[in-house]
């Protein structure tokens, strides 16, 4: 279970995006389209403006950052450029935010978030529950991290 959280908390870290400019990986590259088929977005209020990355867990559940909570939310998988209407993706309605229990929004400790989707997502080569490591990965491991972050400095 410990394995469990720390595997989750590493995946939310990696994918909650903030408003700052930090959210980018200099050097990072744009993924192959369809190659991170658990990347979902998140999606705010009415105007469904982007808000924050998360990871399929399965058909129904969608792991997050606690501060990402929202009373509107909706979830994009299936997606490649936030801005393109594609054939692949899917767009459904946050049924139920699960934030972790002891989630402190001042420190921002415990930045986690379930979230459970209207009803089971339909599953493809473009949308899949990300696989769940069994163990932590040694030090020195390359590791993949992937996100709707920008790849470049603004500054140049």
């Amino acid at each position: 279970m410990f394995l469990l959280l720390t595997a989750l908390q590493i995946i939310a870290l990696a994918m909650a995006q903030s408003q700052r400019d930090e959210n980018k990986i200099i050097g990072g590259y744009t993924c192959i389209q369809n190659s991170q088929p658990w990347q979902a977005a998140l999606l705010a209020g009415p105007f469904r403006r982007f808000l924050c990355g998360g990871a399929l867990l399965s058909r129904q559940w969608v792991i997050t950052a606690a501060h990402c909570a929202r009373p509107i939310l909706r979830i994009a998988l299936g997606k490649h450029n936030l801005k393109n209407w594609e054939a692949t993706q899917q767009v459904l309605r946050v049924v139920r935010q699960v934030p972790h229990p002891q989630y402190n929004s001042q420190t921002h400790n415990n930045d986690l978030m379930l979230l459970q989707l209207e009803r089971p997502i339909q599953l493809g080569r473009a949308v899949r529950p990300i696989t769940i490591a069994s163990s932590c990965a040694r030090p020195g491991t390359s590791c993949l991290v992937s996100g709707w972050g920008t790849t470049s400095s603004p500054n140049g």
